[in-house]
């Protein structure tokens, strides 16, 4: 490494929510190194990454770039300083060009005019260094696929003067000769100096290109290792810790026939050939990294993305589910992960948003709505899930998290679907909304509902599911009844399908 000298020192960094998120946390970059962050979903790592990116405020300790205090106010500030972040999570404004979208803060301008052969031959240059160059620059990004698109993002950030660098699961949705020409512009920058935070859980590529290993779990530091010295199985029992108790699925339900039955369904990159089935009155657990395809399989299922091949069973019936309206007729229905993007209208009322699902069945024989109608459905599924409120005019984009988490929740109530698909249903929410929401979940089972429940909490799959499935890089790995799963079992599936072949941790 060109300096041994430390180009960050972090000291104690504490941040909570309703919760701490990071606890004591302490942390060391030198200049040249790749050091790899690594734990499970909660485990602090994008938040530490966004306070020093300047998105996030911390609540405590002491953070030092280069020797001189750090406390970056905005992610301009922070790139001013040098600190630059490409998040997991898409950015780029796909009706804009390929070129704007990667100068977008630096346009070049003359006399107050953009100069576009300046910007295009700029982007020509970013775009080469990612293997892009190919790509015309004044091609909207929005018809870029996801792969390229996360490249047009790397191009971005490797265009700016930076002095650290930060990768969020830069590698998600990349190919494998995209990565390899990504690992060549890390060495590159390692020559010359920048310093990189390289967030992964892909254990393998890991191990490839850190120096450095720190495993966080719970926001804390439980180690720091040369990237040398350790086995991907040694880092996952880090990761998993014993701190919390094992815990099963406290009711017993008489279970009945199967209600879903998904036969080697596959949809896009992620949903690569998923067969299961759940049974009236269970609760069946799905769990598995961010992007190991839980989300994707879900929106398979609900006919929000399109499936590519598979077949989709309820009651034993063979269903072509080709949008969410034929699962609704089907009798399935769909709380998404993210209830603001896909599962609210935020301007509009709570009365609305309960009822929108079950509209024909509120109009009368003119085809007006029944208010009256409307408001009795409104007060008793949202009164059956105490949903805080002035009254069921209040916009829903007013209320608190958990309680628009309930009024989603409602309107599949109201529907009386035979099959619900939780994705995250608790994320983000207080432990009081969270307890009526595990309530509910049970209650739903009791009555003979078919649940699959998406979480990145592995303590709460285990108090709510009947059955666990493990999702690894788009196929199930492994399917665990109460008394066969742990944390580190869970775990070590869930990374399973990102080891390396001949270190691959085989899950019984």
């Amino acid at each position: 490494m060109p300096n041994t000298a430390h180009l960050l020192e972090v000291t104690r960094l504490q941040k909570s929510y309703n919760v701490p998120v990071l606890v004591d946390f302490s942390f060391t970059l030198q200049r040249g190194e790749v050091h790899a962050l690594v734990g499970s979903n909660g485990a602090g790592k994008s938040t530490f990454a966004r306070i020093l990116s300047g998105l996030t405020p911390s609540d405590g300790g002491d953070l030092q770039l280069d020797g001189r205090h750090y406390n970056p106010a905005s992610k301009r500030e922070a790139e001013h300083a040098g600190v630059i972040m490409v998040l997991q999570e898409l950015n780029l404004i796909g009706t804009m060009s390929i070129a704007e979208n990667i100068f977008l803060n630096r346009l070049p301008r003359r006399g107050g005019f953009l100069r576009f052969a300046g910007l295009h031959k700029q982007a020509r240059q970013a775009l080469q260094r990612v293997g892009l160059g190919d790509l015309d620059p004044a091609t909207p990004a929005g018809l870029l696929g996801v792969g390229q698109q996360q490249l047009v993002e790397i191009a971005g950030a490797l265009s700016q003067n930076c002095r650290l660098l930060i990768l969020d699961e830069p590698t998600a949705a990349l190919t494998d000769p995209e990565i390899e020409q990504l690992f060549e512009n890390i060495r590159q920058l390692q020559g010359a100096g920048v310093g990189i935070i390289y967030i992964s859980h892909r254990m393998d590529e890991i191990r490839r290109i850190a120096d450095r290993i720190t495993v966080m779990r719970d926001g804390r530091v439980v180690a720091t290792h040369q990237a040398g010295n350790v086995k991907p199985a040694g880092l996952v029992r880090e990761m998993v810790g014993h701190d919390l108790p094992e815990r099963k699925s406290a009711v017993e339900r008489p279970l009945g026939e199967v209600a879903l039955r998904v036969s080697h369904l596959r949809a896009g990159e992620r949903v690569r050939d998923v067969s299961f089935e759940v049974r009236c009155g269970e609760i069946l657990g799905l769990a598995g990294l961010i992007g190991s395809g839980r989300t994707e399989t879900l929106r398979a299922i609900f006919g929000a993305d399109a499936k590519e091949s598979g077949e989709i069973l309820i009651g034993g019936q063979p269903v072509d589910i080709r949008s969410p309206a034929d699962a609704l007729r089907a009798g399935v229905g769909l709380v998404p992960e993210d209830r603001k993007q896909d599962g609210l209208l935020s301007p509009q009322s709570i009365r609305v948003n309960t009822t929108l699902s079950t509209i024909a069945r509120h109009a009368n024989a003119g085809g007006w709505l029944d208010t009256r109608a409307e408001n009795q459905t409104t007060e008793s599924f949202c009164g059956r899930l105490q949903v805080q409120c002035a009254s069921h005019e209040q916009a829903v984009g007013e209320l608190s998290g958990g309680n628009q988490q309930k009024v989603v929740i409602a309107r599949w109530l109201a529907r009386d679907c035979r099959i619900l698909l939780f994705d995250e249903p608790t994320r983000g929410i207080d432990a009081a909304a969270k307890h009526t929401i595990y309530q509910l979940l049970r209650d739903l089972a009791a009555e003979g509902k078919a649940v699959v429940v998406v979480s990145s909490e592995l303590v709460e799959l285990m108090a709510l599911c009947d059955r666990i499935l493990v999702m690894s890089h788009g196929h199930i790995r492994a399917d665990f009844a109460p008394d066969e799963w742990t944390q580190e079992k869970i775990t070590q599936a869930a990374f399973s399908g990102y080891l390396d072949r001949e270190e691959s941790i085989v899950c019984a």
